[in-house]
């Protein structure tokens, strides 16, 4: 029965933590961002993302809903230009339970119960994102997410588009 309670907090306590995105953003202090009124996916730095083309379309598609939601409009001759990064880096957590009674001898060895071993994976992702004032051909913005990835395809759609509306939740950048 506690293994039972033990596995279902983790499976609770790991749902928690996937659903959480950390978002920050810097950028260009002196620059009017009222100016910029179109936005453009900038081809190049896109193709040099490593990641499946179905994971880029699925940014793409976020990035351009969210611009199009701030009142920007996808344009040939942008004010913007959009380009994304990402990173990732594995975690392998393992984890050794002891049920039973009794006592046992050394380490590791218990004579009146059994030894659960539990390998889990998971993996952390970072999206980057770009504002690039297409005129001067400078960063203004850039905006990046973490949290962690499924590999679930149903659910993929939901995880990339909260990365997605977090981060552009940082732009433009408030007024001081």
């Amino acid at each position: 029965m506690k293994m039972i309670r033990m596995i279902s907090l983790l499976s609770v306590l790991l749902l928690v933590s996937c659903s959480s995105v950390r978002v920050a953003s810097d950028y260009d202090k002196t620059v009017d961002y009222s100016q910029f009124k179109t936005f453009a996916f900038h081809k190049q730095g896109v193709d040099k993302v490593e990641i499946s083309d179905l994971d880029k379309k699925r940014i793409l598609h976020a990035i351009e809903d969210e611009m199009t939601k701030k009142g920007l409009t996808k344009s040939e001759n942008p004010d913007l230009v959009v380009n994304i990064f990402t990173k990732a880096r594995q975690e392998v957590n393992v984890n050794q339970f002891y049920s039973g009674w009794g006592y046992g001898w050394g380490w590791g060895w218990n004579p009146w119960g059994f030894n659960n071993t539990y390998v889990s994976t998971k993996t952390e992702g970072t999206l980057f994102i770009d504002l690039i004032d297409a005129k001067k051909k400078e960063l203004v913005w850039q905006g990046e997410g973490s949290g962690y990835l499924t590999k679930n395809a149903d659910a993929k759609d939901a995880r990339i588009k909260e990365f997605v509306t977090k981060i552009l939740g940082q732009y433009p950048p408030a007024k001081k």
